[in-house]
């Protein structure tokens, strides 16, 4: 059996006290290792007569490094040493007999593609049977890459010049582009709608897939929108990027990283730790960034490519974006961030870093914004970091259905994962909201024990920020979160009006 991934419903908390509160509707469990692998080779018995041996063997995905080896004979008599040679220079042996199924586990210290070669003699017959099976480890390592511009309707970029037509889809080439390779298995892309004259919402996902009901992005008439977005990306190497709203968009897509089956780097999640601030002088100097002016920032300790960021902008004097790079080179015509005068936006950012780990972070206005940076998480080549598995999207978190009212006024929403994880990758979105505010993610301090026990302390308010809003938007940005030590994530609403929490899951990370 392969381990599968359950999802606790979310559960409604407030904060000032803690006090019981109405359960989710159902949320879905899903098995994220799909795949299984199955191999039957050539029967090699050196039997004589009717005395014949042979044995059977399948592969399923267990974790990202890992995979579940099922084998039984056709022998009932006697018992017999089964040798499973896991094709990575270490072995196992399993005794069995009859149809009886063995089931061993195997996890591999590096990502790629391996034979499994399962041999059993009978020595007392002189008999034996070999049967091989071809496997691929499920989890991906992130290699940086730009940023770079691989998609915009504007000038036909990547696509046929002209925006997307509404309740239609283009199709992103991302394998085999430029100096992605093929077969990716995910790619980090920051998706901005643009040119809008209605509402309407983006999705993106692996092309040939049943589109999901998640979106990614959403939008009005006249504004211009950003979203990092981590995409399955299809066997053929495309994404599809679908206009959920009336009217045509423009869309560009920014790439700054990808997931492969391959050693490159794993990530460490960490709790949100605010590294800039410029509103007090935190990591920089206090104040404003000039119009067109940036400033650069250690970020991460050697060893790290790539850092996983949640960047705000507040106190805009007027409309424009910014941009975030690796220190030392030249800025790309890419953005992470769009910002229109006096607005407060955060979006989700994966960037690499230069070779002092640190990033250069530059104001496309021609007027002064504040600027806040939180770090989550850090790619390294460094061991120990976790692998990316990506999933089809499921929704998990909707309060527009819940019977007992929207998210709480100043209070939180905890959600529960398996414990296995160490990350996960979720697009959360606000709407229906009254008045303004900001999410925070956050791990849970308390194991579900503590909590059906009634001993759960209440956890501390965070200070960092996912997404900010104001009266009567829709806004959504990605996150990736740690799950802490019990596998349970608050998702706090930090306005004094309440609103409605969406919460889709795009994949996670694993380091087993």
């Amino acid at each position: 059996m392969a381990a599968s991934i359950g999802f606790i419903p979310g559960t409604a908390q407030a904060a000032d006290p803690v006090k019981p509160a109405a359960q989710a509707a159902g949320a879905p469990a899903f098995d994220p290792t799909e795949g299984v692998a199955a191999g039957f080779g050539t029967f090699t018995s050196t039997a004589t007569g009717s005395a014949q041996l042979s044995i059977f063997l399948s592969a399923r995905m267990s974790s990202a490094h890992g995979f579940e080896l099922t084998t039984s004979l056709n022998r009932t008599a006697p018992p017999l040493d089964t040798t499973i040679d896991w094709g990575d220079g270490t072995t196992d042996t399993v005794t069995a007999s009859g149809a009886w199924e063995t089931r061993t586990k195997h996890t591999y210290k590096k990502l790629g593609e391996y034979t499994i070669k399962a041999t059993v003699v009978d020595p007392v017959l002189g008999t034996q049977d070999t049967k091989e099976v071809r496997v691929k480890t499920l989890g991906s390592e992130f290699t940086p890459y730009g940023p770079t511009r691989l998609l915009d309707t504007r000038s036909g970029t990547g696509a046929v010049k002209g925006k997307v037509q509404g309740y239609s889809s283009i199709r992103l080439k991302v394998a085999g582009n430029g100096g992605i390779p093929a077969g990716v298995t995910a790619v980090a892309l920051n998706v901005t709608a643009a040119n809008t004259t209605s509402g309407g919402h983006v999705s993106v996902f692996a092309s040939g897939d049943t589109r999901p009901t998640a979106s990614n992005i959403n939008f009005e008439a006249g504004q211009t929108v950003p979203n990092l977005v981590i995409a399955k990306v299809a066997d053929d190497g495309y994404v599809e990027l679908y206009n959920g709203g009336w009217e045509a968009v423009d869309l560009i897509a920014d790439v700054t990283g990808y997931f492969g089956r391959q050693e490159a780097s794993g990530y460490a999640p960490q709790a949100p730790a605010r590294v800039v601030d410029t509103r007090y002088g935190t990591g920089t100097q206090r104040g404003p960034v000039a119009g067109q002016g940036s400033f650069t920032v250690k970020v991460a300790q050697p060893g790290a490519t790539a850092v996983a960021l949640n960047v705000t902008v507040t106190n805009p004097r007027e409309a424009g974006h910014l941009t975030v790079h690796p220190a030392g080179q030249a800025a790309p015509s890419t953005s992470n961030v769009n910002f229109t005068a006096g607005q407060t936006v955060a979006n989700s950012v994966i960037v690499p870093v230069g070779k002092d780990g640190e990033i250069t972070v530059r104001n496309g206005a021609w007027a002064p914004s504040d600027v806040i940076v939180d770090l989550v998480g850090t790619y390294s080549t460094a061991s120990g970091g976790a692998a990316y598995v990506p999933v089809t999207p499921v929704r998990t978190i909707d309060t527009r259905s819940w019977p007992n009212g929207p998210w709480p006024t100043r209070g939180y929403i905890r959600q529960g994962f398996s414990l296995e994880q160490e990350a996960w990758v979720l697009n959360t979105t606000v709407t229906n909201t009254r008045g303004t505010g900001f999410l925070s993610v956050a791990p849970d301090p308390n194991s579900s024990i503590d909590y059906a026990h009634g001993t759960a302390v209440t956890p501390e308010r965070p200070v960092s920020s996912t997404l900010n809003w104001t009266a009567g938007k829709t806004v959504a940005n990605l996150v990736q979160t740690s799950a802490g030590d019990y596998g349970i994530v608050d998702l706090w609403n930090q306005g004094w009006d309440a609103a409605d929490l969406v919460v889709d899951i795009f994949g996670y990370y694993d380091n087993e």
